[in-house]
């Protein structure tokens, strides 16, 4: 795959994984857990997956000074110097903006492939796949591109892409239609990005066969990327402009000037501050199993469950009366249910955590 020679790898990792809880912490959130696989963090994962296609020295980590040692322990082939810190945390835009100045002044002009550092991917070649046409794309047509995942139910959870209709060999229009037409890995043109919608306008998006999942994916050249942030986002770019000047103090989180610019950006999303008003984004439709695990309940994709509809990691559990849990442990501790459905069970040794499957993404409030 040739056309990666110019890439960069921007993997995020800097988010605390507070659903998760209490398995997940500050200093080892859940891109730092052995969640999916017994051997390998998500984090792990997620630089094995991309490996085969762009070398350990052109992947970034985006993160924080308290994750970052779990970091470094965790990925010791990733040169420290590509170990990027944030001084705060503001937001997605204000994180690539400031990974790509960093990222341009070692390798210009490179195509930059920005990933989640906690997605679950099971079919690593059809991914590897599709970001090879992605990276083909961003190079030729100045565009930015993602990666849309054909949806499988209509998920709340999810933001959704509207896509422009088809055109197929005779320019007549064609419409993306869920489970025949759907034209995986074409690149097509993205009409509107779609907040997480209601139940009723999810059915809706799933059954007219022109919304797709957004990934949260992106791939661009950081050229193109910057100049977006000059006409779309001016105050993050003056903010950019001016912690590019500081040369190699820009990467000094302890430097007060630096400091003192990176909190004065606005909090916003990328989604927001640039992905909904560029003019130019493509969307590669792709089913290579993706989940964004972003909760308990979307362990029960991953894992087998039990003649009692129940998930069990890490321990052995007795259900009498009971289904449709989920039960984890860290402690290998027997845990016994009478009575019991639809729950959220997690052992640590410092906290066991109960609640209902419907209140699982509401977890982060307990803290």
């Amino acid at each position: 795959m040739n056309n990666a020679s110019n890439c960069t790898v921007l993997i995020m990792a800097g988010g605390s994984g507070e659903r998760f809880w209490p398995l997940s912490t500050k200093e080892r959130p859940k891109q730092l857990l052995k969640l999916i696989d017994s051997n390998r963090s998500l984090i792990r994962m997620t630089v094995d997956r991309v490996s085969p296609l762009i070398p350990a020295e052109r992947i970034f980590i985006a993160t924080n000074a308290i994750q970052a040692p779990a970091v470094k322990e965790e990925l010791p082939e990733i040169p420290l110097s590509n170990i990027i810190l944030e001084p705060a945390f503001k937001d997605t835009a204000a994180a690539i903006g400031y990974s790509s100045i960093i990222i341009n002044d070692i390798y210009p002009n490179s195509v930059m492939v920005v990933l989640a550092s906690d997605h679950l991917i099971k079919d690593e070649q059809g991914f590897r796949s599709a970001l090879s046409t992605a990276i083909e794309v961003a190079e030729s047509d100045n565009a930015i591109i993602t990666l849309g995942i054909k949806p499988t139910s209509p998920e709340t959870g999810y933001g959704y892409l509207q896509v422009r209709a088809f055109e197929d060999d005779d320019n007549d229009v064609t419409e993306l239609r869920i489970g025949s037409g759907i034209r995986i890995g074409e690149p097509a043109k993205v009409e509107a990005f779609r907040e997480k919608p209601t139940h009723l306008l999810a059915y809706k998006y799933v059954s007219d066969g022109k919304h797709l999942w957004n990934s949260g994916m992106f791939i661009f050249k950081i050229p193109i990327m910057l100049d977006a942030f000059r006409r779309l986002l001016p105050d993050h770019y003056s903010i950019l402009m001016k912690i590019s000047s500081l040369g190699d103090e820009m990467r000094d989180i302890h430097n007060a000037t630096l400091k003192e610019l990176f909190n004065t950006f606005e909090k916003i999303s990328i989604d927001f501050g640039i992905m909904e008003k560029f003019e130019k984004i493509f969307v590669i439709p792709v089913e290579f199993g993706w989940s964004d695990i972003g909760s308990y309940p979307a362990l029960e994709d991953v894992f087998e469950p039990n003649k009692n509809a129940t998930i069990t990691n890490g321990t052995e559990a007795k259900e009498v009366n009971s289904a449709r849990n989920i039960i984890i442990s860290t402690t290998g501790k027997k845990i016994s249910l009478l009575g019991v459905e639809d729950m959220v069970i997690v052992d640590t040794p410092n906290n066991i955590m109960i609640c209902s499957k419907k209140e699982a993404q509401n977890i982060k409030k307990l803290l």
